[in-house]
């Protein structure tokens, strides 16, 4: 009879991202997940396949939680435009206290990883490539409802977006000053090439 998982595969791959998140890849060692997720190596082996295994999915993890967020606020909102603007601040603004780290993930993730972890940095590009493709979707719905310019295409406007969000959490992490971040957005939307 096989045996059954004794966790909540969830839970430990939510407790995994955040680790990740917190200390990056390599900083993250095989001692401290299994603190964090109250696994032991053995087990960590036997559910993830290796510690990339569950960096992997701590990836995904991460890039589906931007997803289901850009998602809710897409139903909040009228206006693809403020959608994206509302996912922005909630990106730069609310994530530098209340996240375990104030960039993003991907982000931090590429600037950390080399070719010897090219697998990482593929899995990696392509979770940005799945962001980049939803933000190109909203844009395409702002140009049809005349908010943006349709000068410029999506994916050229997704990618600038992408590029101005890691800009500004960067910043954040020079800033503490909330309303300067905010008067950063309310300025890059009004300068946007759109």
């Amino acid at each position: 009879m096989a045996k059954t998982a004794k966790f909540d595969r969830d839970e430990v791959i939510d407790k995994a991202t955040n680790l990740y998140w917190k200390k990056g890849f390599h900083a993250t060692s095989m001692r401290n997940l299994q603190d964090e997720i109250d696994m032991r190596p053995g087990s960590i082996y036997a559910a993830f396949g290796s510690k990339d295994g569950l960096f992997k999915q701590a990836l995904r993890n991460y890039t589906d939680m931007g997803l289901a967020e850009l998602q809710l606020l897409v139903e909040q909102y009228d206006s693809p435009l403020a959608a994206l603007k509302a996912f922005v601040k909630s990106q730069v603004v609310d994530t530098q206290n209340s996240a375990p780290n104030g960039m993003c993930m991907l982000a931090k993730t590429l600037g950390e990883l080399t070719e010897d972890n090219q697998d990482l940095v593929d899995t990696t590009k392509s979770h940005l490539g799945e962001i980049a493709e939803a933000f190109a979707s909203l844009i395409a719905k702002a140009q049809a409802a005349g908010e943006v310019n349709q000068g410029k295409s999506p994916d050229e406007l997704a990618q600038h977006l992408q590029i101005q969000i890691s800009g500004l959490r960067t910043f954040g992490k020079i800033t503490a000053d909330k309303a300067l971040l905010k008067d950063k957005i309310e300025d890059m939307f009004k300068h946007y090439p759109f």
